[in-house]
């Protein structure tokens, strides 16, 4: 009888392990959009930080990183025990804020000229070359923007991954959310640490005094580095953009059965069509994406409207 106890007891528990890596891995996928951005923006943080303090600002955004899923996992729990209902409106609000942080940053060219974005970039070098300014402060400044920044995408992630496992028991949901808040902390910092550090390792490679052909091998990959390390940056940023518009936009058709069913339906002609029909499968995936263009785009045109709305009236007052 023991015996059998015992065999069932592990037979729970594989099965429970097995459900919290498949949901897992459905919620890592449905995060990548989130991950994606959080990774070049964070990588993006540390920019105007000295060489030789690069690590330790990503590794003091990375505890800060690690508080902010402490609070965010037990209210994510607390709101799906409690209020439900309450999961579908906050998931439809992250996707909407995916959709319009994606657009900011196509429309942030046309709302921002090349001078102003030069101009940010001297004010950050000026910043690290001027022995009057308080480094401490600066580099306390950007901790807590990149902290502050990160809490909003931690809290997306986790709103996003609650969603996926809604219906599961509550110990798979908190499994779960542990596993991912623990994956995306150490995955993206230790990520962010290698990116920032790019740049060094190219420069040491470059100035290695090991002699005969060795040196010269080490001195191209070096170069290579140097040059890859900003493409690399770049390239995150826009798989980051283009990630969110799918994943935005894949909450928004999935939280509006009419736009699910819709895409759905769309995705069923394109499979009859002769030759290309194997493009059904990214059917869905593109019209999401174009869903959450034209969400970001609204979005952020009302937001636009408001502050200027608010900015005469604030004017009318004084």
């Amino acid at each position: 009888m023991a015996g059998s106890s015992l065999f069932a007891l592990i037979d729970d528990i594989a099965t429970l392990l097995d459900d919290v890596a498949a949901m897992t891995k459905v919620a890592a996928r449905k995060t990548a959009g989130v991950l994606g951005d959080d990774l070049a923006l964070n990588a993006e943080q540390v920019s105007g930080v000295r060489a030789d303090r690069e690590l330790p600002v990503v590794w003091a955004v990375a505890k800060g990183s690690m508080l902010n899923k402490l609070i965010l996992v037990p209210a994510a729990l607390a709101i799906s025990y409690f209020i439900p209902w309450l999961i579908t409106p906050l998931l439809m609000m992250g996707g909407l804020f995916l959709c319009f942080e994606g657009f900011e940053k196509i429309a942030h060219k046309f709302l921002h000229s090349p001078e102003e974005d030069q101009a940010h970039k001297e004010k950050l070098k000026a910043a690290v070359e001027d022995t009057e300014v308080d480094l401490v402060a600066f580099e306390k400044n950007k901790i807590k923007g990149a902290i502050r920044t990160d809490f909003i995408l931690s809290a997306e992630i986790i709103v996003i991954t609650l969603g996926t496992v809604a219906g599961a028991a509550l110990t798979t949901q908190l499994a779960v959310l542990i596993g991912i808040a623990i994956i995306i902390t150490v995955g993206v910092y230790g990520l962010v640490a290698g990116i920032v550090k790019l740049d060094d390792l190219g420069l040491y490679l470059i100035r290695d005094h090991v002699e005969g052909e060795s040196k010269t091998i080490g001195q191209a990959f070096g170069h290579f580095l140097l040059l890859a390390a900003p493409k690399l940056m770049k390239t995150l940023s826009i798989v980051g953009t283009a990630a969110m518009f799918m994943v935005g936009g894949g909450i928004l058709a999935h939280g509006i059965p009419a736009v699910h069913h819709w895409i759905a339906h769309i995705a069923d002609i394109v499979a009859t069509w002769p030759v290309i029909g194997f493009l059904s499968v990214l059917t869905p995936t593109f019209l999401d994406a174009l869903l959450g263009i034209a969400a970001g785009a609204v979005v952020l045109l009302i937001i636009t409207l408001g502050k200027k709305v608010l900015g005469v009236s604030g004017a009318a007052h004084e």
